[in-house]
């Protein structure tokens, strides 16, 4: 991250995701080897072969490594990726830009100027409000409104991105200088277009 930031620039926070989505999936670490183990014990006592006649003794290793390969995949397939997929989402705000970063292998992230922040808000569910989450919007105007989904102590990082923002300088920021006055900007770039006097 150190690489990436502007000149002047320092990290405020760096978060995750709310860790609640890994419920259900450390559940199913738990559950997933308790359940393959149970199998493996009711193929060794036979109870394979009561179950189904054709099923002879020297299928046992096989019925065991089909239950244990089983297992592992659902491990694999449901927790690993769940877990990894959580890993992967950082949310980062500096002293002048709120990053979000996603993905591992396939990287994809997006950024906003605390320049550029017009409002702040908080949306929280019943579940959120509960675990201290919640969705952060960050209204930038004309552009659209940027989200932060399911960040843990969300009054929190709601907190330091004001403050980040009451920080910034005054004046507005254009290409790396201070601009003192709002007439010193070009006539094109105004909100609102060219002024057609």
């Amino acid at each position: 991250m150190r690489k990436e930031l502007l000149p002047g620039e320092q990290v405020i926070a760096v978060t995750r995701q709310q860790g609640r989505s890994l419920f259900l999936p450390v559940l199913a670490v738990i559950v997933v080897p308790a359940v393959a183990a149970y199998a493996c014990a009711w193929v060794v006592k036979g109870n394979a072969q009561r179950l189904a006649p054709f099923i002879t003794v020297e299928w046992t290793p096989w019925l065991m490594g089909a239950t244990m390969v089983l297992a592992a995949w659902l491990l694999v397939a449901y927790s690993f990726k769940r877990v990894l997929h959580w890993r992967s989402v950082r949310y980062i705000l500096t002293s002048r830009r709120i990053l979000a970063k996603y993905g591992m292998f396939r990287r994809k992230d997006w950024q906003v100027s605390l320049m550029a922040v017009r409002n702040v808000g908080v949306h929280q569910t019943l579940v959120q409000r509960a675990l201290h989450s919640g969705n952060i919007s960050l209204d930038t105007g004309h552009s659209g409104v940027a989200v932060l989904n399911d960040v843990p102590l969300v009054g929190k990082f709601r907190g330091f991105i004001l403050d980040a923002m009451d920080e910034l300088p005054k004046g507005e920021v254009f290409e790396g200088e201070v601009l003192r006055y709002f007439d010193e900007l070009p006539w094109e770039l105004r909100e609102g277009g060219r002024d057609e006097r």
